[in-house]
C-alpha cells in the first residue's frame, strides 16, 4: 500500500465512521483514531510521510473555518470572560505544570524543552472538543463554551510553544520578548483577517456566480492561515478573525442557493478533513513504537504522569473559576453561557481531549539546536505527546458519552423550542409587515390579500406548528395536507420528468451540456 491509497483509506474510513458512529453511540473523531491505529499496526501499511511543517497548514484552517461557521460573534464577545479563562489562563497554567512535572521526572531534561513539552499538550483540540460535543446533545451553552475555548487555545499555545523552542534551541529566554511576540502575533493575525475578510467579501459580490464564490471560501482560511505566518502572526487567530468577519458581514439574506450549497460542500470538507485528521492521529504509532522500543515501562511512567497533570489540572481550574464567573455572572447579569451545576463542569472537564494540534506540534519539533547538537530529549518528548493524545482522545472519547448519559446532562430542549416559536412569530410578523407595504403601493384583489396573509402565516406555522390559535392551527394543518398532497402528485410528474430527460442523454445525437441544463433547471424546481 502506498501513500496515496492510505489517503483514500482515510476518506473512505471518515464516511463510514459517521453512521457507524452513530449506531454506537460513539463519536467518529475517536473511531477513526481507532481506525488509524489498527492501520499502523499492520505491517502493509507505510509510515505517514508528512513534513511536520505541513500538518497545520493543511488541516487546521479549513476545520476551524467550518466550527466558526456554526457560531457567531455575539457567542464569543458574551462568553469573552470563560472563553479567556479556558482558552489563554488555562493554557499557560497547563504548560506550566506539565514543564515542572516533565523536568522533575525526565532526567536530564532541560526546562526549555519541558516548556515546549507543556505548550504542545495544554491545549484541548477544537476540533474534537465541538465533533463530540455537538453529537451528545449537550446543553448549547457548554457546547458555545467548548467551541470558543477550542478555537482560541490554539492561538495561546502555538505561540508559548514558539517561544519555547526558540529558547531550546538558542539558549536563551525573554519574558519580555515573549510578551512582545504574543501581543504581536495577534496584531498582525487579527488586521491580516480583517483585510483578508473585507477583501473576499468584496470579491463574493464581484464573483455572484455560487460555484464560483464557495470555490472562494475553499481557499480564504488556506490565504488567511498562509499570510499571517508569513508576517509572523498567528495563523489560527487570522483564520478566525476572516471567518467571523465573513459570516457577520458577507451573508445575503436572498442567497438562497448558495447558503444551501455551500453548507453542504463544508459539511463534506469538514467530515472528510476530520476524519483524515484523527486518522493521522492513529497512524503516528509507528513513531511512538519505535521510540519506545526496549524502554515500554519508563516512557509509559512518564505519559501517565503527564496526562494525570493535564488531567488533574484541568479540573483544578475548572472548580474556582466555574464559581468565580457563576458570581460574577450573578452580579452583572452578563449575557454569557458558563455551566448551571456541578454535572456540566464535570462534563466540560471530561471533554478537554487532545488533537490534531497537538501532534502537529510534537512532529515540528527542531532536530537540532543551533549549536548542531541534537535537540534534547526530542523522542521521548514526541512520545509522552503521543501518550497524553492517546490517553484524553480515547479514554475520554469513549466514555464521555456514558459520562453525559450518567449525570443526565443534556440540551434545554423547552428552552430551544421557546426560541425557534419566537423566531417563527418574527418571521410570520416581517412577512405581514411587508405585505402591508406592498398593499400600500399595490392594489391587491382580496382574495388574493386574504390568500398572501395566509402564507405569510404559513412561513412561521412551517417553522413552528405551536403559533397561533387553535381554530388558525387547525387550518393550518388542513392547507398541510392539501399542500402534501399536490407536492406528492406534483414530485411524481417531476420525477417523471427526470427520468424521461436523463433517459435521452443516452440516446443518438443527445448533446449533455443541453440534458444538464435541462435536468439542473428541473432540480431546482424540485428543490422549490
Amino acid at each position: 500500500m502506498d501513500q496515496l491509497a492510505l489517503l483514500f483509506l482515510l476518506l473512505l474510513g471518515a464516511l463510514v465512521s459517521v453512521p457507524v458512529g452513530e449506531r454506537l453511540g460513539l463519536p467518529a473523531p475517536v473511531l477513526m483514531t481507532v481506525l488509524g491505529i489498527v492501520l499502523a499496526l499492520a505491517d502493509f501499511v507505510p509510515n505517514v510521510d508528512i513534513p511536520p511543517d505541513l500538518i497545520l497548514p493543511l488541516l487546521l484552517p479549513p476545520l476551524l473555518y467550518a466550527a466558526v461557521r456554526r457560531t457567531s460573534w455575539r457567542q464569543f464577545a458574551a462568553n469573552k470572560r470563560p472563553i479567556f479563562l479556558l482558552a489563554v489562563a488555562l493554557v499557560f497554567v497547563t504548560m506550566v505544570c506539565v514543564a515542572a512535572t516533565a523536568h522533575a521526572i525526565v532526567p536530564g531534561l532541560p526546562i526549555a524543552a519541558a516548556f515546549a513539552l507543556g505548550a504542545l499538550v495544554a491545549p484541548p483540540d477544537p476540533v474534537a472538543a465541538t465533533a463530540v460535543a455537538g453529537q451528545l446533545g449537550l446543553p448549547r451553552r457548554l457546547v458555545s463554551i467548548l467551541e470558543g475555548e477550542g478555537l482560541f487555545n490554539d492561538v495561546t499555545a502555538i505561540v508559548l510553544y514558539h517561544v519555547a523552542i526558540a529558547a531550546a534551541v538558542g539558549g536563551t529566554f525573554s519574558p519580555w520578548r515573549a510578551g512582545l511576540d504574543l501581543v504581536l502575533s495577534a496584531v498582525v493575525a487579527v488586521a491580516v483577517g480583517l483585510a483578508l475578510g473585507w477583501g473576499a467579501s468584496k470579491l463574493l459580490d464581484l464573483l455572484g456566480d455560487a460555484t464560483l464564490q464557495i470555490g472562494l471560501t475553499l481557499l480564504v482560511p488556506y490565504m488567511s492561515y498562509v499570510l499571517a505566518e508569513e508576517l509572523h502572526g498567528s495563523g489560527v487567530l487570522a483564520v478566525l478573525t476572516t471567518a467571523m468577519f465573513l459570516a457577520e458581514y458577507a451573508a445575503d439574506a436572498d442567497d438562497v442557493m448558495t447558503r444551501l450549497a455551500g453548507h453542504t460542500v463544508w459539511d463534506v470538507v469538514d467530515t472528510l478533513v476530520t476524519g483524515v485528521a484523527f486518522g493521522l492521529i492513529g497512524l503516528e504509532l509507528h513513531n511512538a513504537v519505535h521510540t519506545a522500543s526496549g524502554r515500554w515501562g519508563e516512557l509509559l511512567g512518564w505519559a501517565a504522569a503527564i496526562v494525570a497533570v493535564v488531567v488533574l489540572v484541568r479540573l483544578l481550574w475548572l472548580l474556582p473559576a466555574t464559581w468565580l464567573t457563576k458570581r460574577l455572572h450573578a452580579r452583572r447579569d452578563h449575557d454569557e453561557d458558563i455551566p448551571m451545576s456541578w454535572r456540566e463542569t464535570v462534563v466540560m472537564w471530561w471533554s478537554g481531549m487532545r488533537g490534531v494540534a497537538s501532534v502537529a506540534l510534537a512532529l515540528a519539533i527542531p532536530l537540532e539546536t543551533d549549536d548542531g547538537s541534537p535537540f534534547p530529549h526530542r523522542e521521548e518528548i514526541i512520545f509522552i505527546a503521543f501518550g497524553v493524545i492517546m490517553g484524553t482522545l480515547l479514554v475520554q472519547g469513549f466514555t464521555l458519552p456514558w459520562l453525559v448519559g450518567r449525570l443526565g446532562v443534556r440540551a434545554d430542549t423547552e428552552r430551544e423550542k421557546a426560541f425557534e416559536k419566537e423566531l417563527a412569530l418574527r418571521a410570520a410578523r416581517a412577512a405581514k409587515r411587508r405585505l402591508k407595504e406592498i398593499e400600500a403601493v399595490e392594489e391587491l384583489p382580496e382574495e388574493l390579500s386574504e390568500q398572501m396573509l395566509r402564507r405569510a402565516f404559513d412561513i412561521g406555522a412551517r417553522i413552528s406548528p405551536d403559533i397561533g390559535d387553535e381554530e388558525r392551527r387547525e387550518a393550518h394543518e388542513q392547507r398541510v395536507r392539501r399542500l402534501k398532497r399536490i407536492r406528492r402528485i406534483q414530485g411524481e410528474l417531476l420525477s417523471a420528468a427526470r427520468h424521461e430527460v436523463l433517459a435521452a442523454r443516452s440516446e443518438p445525437g443527445a448533446d449533455p451540456e443541453i440534458v444538464d441544463r435541462v435536468l439542473r433547471h428541473l432540480d431546482v424546481r424540485s428543490l422549490r
